[in-house]
């Protein structure tokens, strides 16, 4: 049974990651600080589903303590991190930049040391689409330079990136980041705009729409994740022999280095994900518009050929599908019964 530390399994990635390994036969260690961002009775639920299975164990810890990072690479053992945990947003890094450095910098720096002393085989984490930052040529690919992020989360993003590829090439260890595009499904993030729409929708407020709804979105399923993430835990990066320092490619390394997008590849106007939104729920929304928020981009649209080339699966998800799922769960989870709130 491979051991798997999966960071951030109280989250929303890390609770259904962690889920689909313990169905696939692995034993997880999960670690999160379980923090206020949002609301922790969220996060309570989801590790009291995890800790049901008898092959999950459960530690409360932050990644920017180094001694209880220590003990849990010593203790645990794992063969395989994938790291999850982050100080996640876009917007709030505008207020609370703190929050940002010593989750994603310094807490990032603990789980790479971790893995270089404990001989960790591979070491997936997750990056974003943020990385693409003030880009505009679509869709955005693993081979563009990402050298002007728009946000400081975004720049942590990408901090990540390159302190991954650091490792490779001084200790050899193998590292696959991840670029997830706006993920959504049920057991979400209620900071994320479908479900704070979702949330303003049933209680008849209204809903912000920033750039007066002119904006785009690659909305990618959580299961569409999920099984990407399953693929590629095994999809251990080696070096690539075509890599040249004359024309450098930025997905992949004379080291075992590899950066993956994982989108739908199909990017949905803000309007048009609110309408059907509308439909699922079957309440049409108050909308309040509001000039583009500091931060934010205007359009993100993922090229997902990498991905398929190397473990041969593309996110699919209907969006329809996707927010039929979310509302369904949603009405379930806060016992709303049938019908219109």
């Amino acid at each position: 049974m491979k051991k798997i530390l999966v960071t951030g399994t109280a989250g929303f990635i890390g609770f259904h990651y962690a889920q689909r390994l313990l169905r696939d036969g692995y034993h997880v260690l999960g670690v999160d600080n379980v923090n206020d961002y949002y609301d922790t009775s969220l996060k309570e639920d989801r590790i009291q589903i995890l800790e049901s299975e008898e092959a999950f164990e459960f530690v409360r810890a932050d990644l920017n303590d180094r001694a209880a990072i220590e003990k849990i690479f010593s203790d645990f053992k794992p063969q395989v991190v994938v790291n999850l945990a982050a100080q996640a947003g876009v917007r709030y890094s505008i207020e609370n930049p703190h929050a940002y450095i010593d989750s994603n910098l310094l807490g990032f720096t603990n789980i790479l040391e971790g893995c270089r002393h404990h001989d960790v085989e591979h070491l997936i984490y997750a990056s974003s689409s943020s990385v693409y930052g003030a880009n505009t040529k679509v869709p955005f690919s693993v081979e563009h330079n990402v050298d002007h992020p728009v946000s400081l989360y975004a720049a942590t993003k990408k901090a990540n990136e390159l302190m991954a590829h650091t490792y490779a090439h001084l200790y050899g260890l193998p590292c696959t980041g991840l670029r997830f595009f706006t993920v959504y499904g049920p057991w979400g993030r209620p900071d994320m705009a479908y479900y704070k729409f979702t949330k303003a929708i049933y209680a008849g407020e209204e809903i912000q729409v920033y750039n007066n709804g002119d904006m785009m979105r690659d909305f990618t399923y959580i299961d569409d994740i999920v099984e990407a993430m399953t693929r590629l835990v095994n999809h251990i990066p080696s070096a690539n022999k075509d890599w040249s320092g004359d024309d450098p490619d930025p997905s992949s390394s004379y080291a075992p280095f590899r950066i993956y997008n994982i989108g739908n590849n199909s990017p949905v106007k803000l309007m048009d994900f609110i309408d059907i939104l509308e439909q699922q729920i079957g309440i049409e929304a108050k909308k309040k518009f509001l000039p583009m928020q500091p931060g934010d981009v205007y359009s993100t649209f993922a090229d997902t050929k990498a991905l398929e080339q190397d473990v041969g699966f593309k996110p699919n998800t209907s969006l329809d599908k996707g927010l039929g799922e979310f509302i369904h769960w949603y009405r379930d989870y806060y016992k709303m019964g049938n019908g219109p709130a």
